[in-house]
């Protein structure tokens, strides 16, 4: 997903801890002027946000874009729920998804593709309390695996 035209603006490096990652979709998001101009510079958060499928249509809730420094009255409210473009056949797959128990829609970055903004879009299932320090042992594991690796390439 990150080549030389795309960049990524925000991060949901929660989700991967939180969720086991099933799906990841691609998706455009309906924005407005000042919106734009904010994420450009870094301004958007998607900690908590989540998306809802209400009636034929994706809708991406709680995320946080701090109101444009220039915009005056074209800004928005820097909460509101913000529609994604997806096409049909994918939002009645994700509408099954979610419709299973445990299954949610998780944005996981805001990104720049030929200019664009655009949302990778995951659909997750929660995980366990064990499951997160397993996955928290294995990366420790991998890590000092790789030290290791480091140490001994240096004799």
């Amino acid at each position: 997903m990150n080549d030389k035209r795309n960049k990524t603006l925000a991060e949901n490096r929660k989700a991967r801890h939180e969720y086991f990652i099933e799906e990841v979709y691609e998706a455009g998001i309906e924005l407005v002027g000042t919106e734009v101009k904010s994420i450009r510079l870094g301004t958007a958060n998607l900690r908590d946000s989540y998306a809802d499928i209400v009636s034929g249509e994706v809708i991406l809730k709680n995320m946080h874009i701090s109101p444009y420094e220039k915009g005056n009255i074209f800004n928005r409210d820097p909460l509101r729920d913000r529609r994604l473009l997806l096409h049909k056949g994918e939002i009645l797959k994700l509408e099954q998804f979610t419709a299973q128990e445990g299954y949610t829609l998780v944005p996981l970055s805001l990104y720049l593709k030929n200019g664009i903004v655009k949302v990778a879009l995951a659909v997750a299932k929660g995980k366990k309390n064990y499951d997160k320090r397993d996955t928290m042992l294995e990366k420790a594991a991998k890590r000092d695996i790789e030290r290791e690796f480091k140490e001994r390439g240096r004799y």
